[in-house]
């Protein structure tokens, strides 16, 4: 049956065109919950997209790592079904349930055929709504967190981004890795990931985007029944995490014939007037296209890594600039050089016409292919709510783009990028390098 589901998802790749021109319509249940929806009736299928804000941010202090280990064991079984029992009702109704925490939101993804609308449904509410906790899932899914944990103490990518963290954000719940450490998960008792539901599933912190064979009407009916026995608000938010790293460099010894360096400073938020120009800028940067400063500079002239990147991380509580590469221990040095030299550069005012047209090019051109099935649409349409955009963002986005002048790209690149802030975190035997 779930063979028969993904059959349908491909097909749906290929038959919804891949467009940047959405119907969106905005509903409220009787019940009021908010969502959007994009009705789409060529073929018998729903994709839904559910966030609920907060997300392991929400853990309690000396608790870290509980709304993670909660959120893996919601597929363990609820209601009168065990873990093995809910797995055969889902693959017998050809639904795809999936669940995912992260530092700002917990993320339910479901994707259902129509003829099965309404038990797919039903199963995710006890899912949502009567968890089981048993003691074996509890077990298991405790064995699965302890695995992972032990495998990022040898994954320098994960000891750069968890060196980074710690000293950019301290105590805040961003300062340490959202499923916690060892110590912290072997610790957590089933109260434990009780008080985790109840914190983090609640309906003051819902966001829903629905596509597909499904009427706004029908929505209605579906979210007000499926949210039904969540509490009504859950656990504070947590306050907004201050960036305490200063420019300069922490080396982390890691034995490696290749070092991997994190690198950043604050950023700018969603919401601010000068985030399209800060996007565009990024592209210029650091983007995805193999034109932008750094891959040109590191790795065409140099070779010096075989890829480098930058991105805006306009997070709830703090906004930051990261960039990512690696490189050989004998080369590393150089690297974090030239990448300071063309932070300054591009800091001065330096960035000429033709790479700004030549990022937004990139940027609008691409846009339209993000939209190629329902679930990356829902997915879409749930991101915009919880970053505050409105419902004509997906028609305007481009335009925001190419508004960008030059002298709005000089301005805030003066704004955005301070050498003098860049920190690197680097974690190898970087010959050259040393922390100060």
């Amino acid at each position: 049956m779930m063979r028969f589901l993904y059959a349908f998802i491909a097909l749906l790749v290929v038959t919804f065109p891949a467009r940047a021109e959405i119907a969106i319509q905005e509903i409220t249940t009787p019940a009021g919950i908010n969502a959007w929806l994009v009705e789409e009736h060529s073929l018998p299928f729903t994709a839904l997209e559910i966030r609920f804000r907060g997300g392991t941010s929400l853990d309690r202090p000396g608790k870290r790592g509980a709304v993670n280990f909660m959120v893996g064991l919601l597929e363990e079984g609820s209601g009168d079904l065990d873990a093995r029992g809910f797995a055969e009702a889902r693959e017998s109704l050809a639904a795809s349930f999936r669940f995912g925490a992260y530092g700002d939101a917990i993320t339910v993804s479901a994707q259902f055929l129509t003829e099965n609308r309404k038990a797919a449904m039903d199963l995710l509410q006890t899912a949502l709504t009567e968890p089981r906790f048993d003691a074996a899932a509890i077990d298991r899914v405790r064995a699965q967190v302890m695995s992972h944990l032990a495998s990022r103490t040898t994954d320098p990518d994960a000891i750069a981004g968890e060196t980074w963290d710690r000293m950019a954000y301290g105590d805040h719940p961003y300062g340490s890795y959202r499923a916690g450490t060892a110590e912290s998960v072997a610790g957590l008792t089933r109260d434990d990931l009780v008080t985790a539901l109840n914190d983090a599933l609640a309906l003051d912190r819902i966001y829903v985007a629905a596509v597909g064979d499904i009427t706004s009407d029908e929505l209605s009916v579906l979210l007000d029944d499926l949210f039904a026995g969540l509490p009504a608000t859950g656990a504070p938010m947590p306050p907004r995490a201050e960036f305490s790293l200063s420019g300069g460099t922490t080396v982390v010894p890691f034995d490696t014939p290749q070092s991997v360096a994190m690198f950043g400073h604050e950023g700018i938020a969603r919401d601010d007037p000068d985030f399209f120009a800060a996007f565009v800028l990024n592209e210029v940067m650091g983007g995805r296209g193999s034109n932008s400063r750094l891959m040109q500079e590191v790795r065409e002239k140099r070779g010096l890594t075989y890829g480098i990147g930058t991105f805006l991380v306009p997070a709830d509580l703090s906004e930051t600039i990261m960039g990512q590469f690696s490189s050989q221990n004998g080369s590393i040095a150089e690297a974090i050089e030239v990448t300071r030299a063309e932070w300054a550069r591009i800091a001065q005012d330096d960035i000429t016409q033709e790479e700004l047209m030549a990022a937004q090019t990139y940027l609008t051109g691409s846009y339209p292919l993000r939209f190629d099935g329902n679930a990356n649409i829902a997915n879409i349409m749930v991101s915009m709510q919880m970053e505050g955009l409105p419902v004509d963002y997906i028609a305007t986005r481009n335009d925001q783009v190419m508004a960008v002048t030059l002298e709005d790209a000089k301005r805030v690149a003066s704004r955005l990028y301070d050498p003098e802030a860049l920190h690197f975190v680097v974690v190898g035997q970087p010959d050259g390098v040393v922390s100060n």
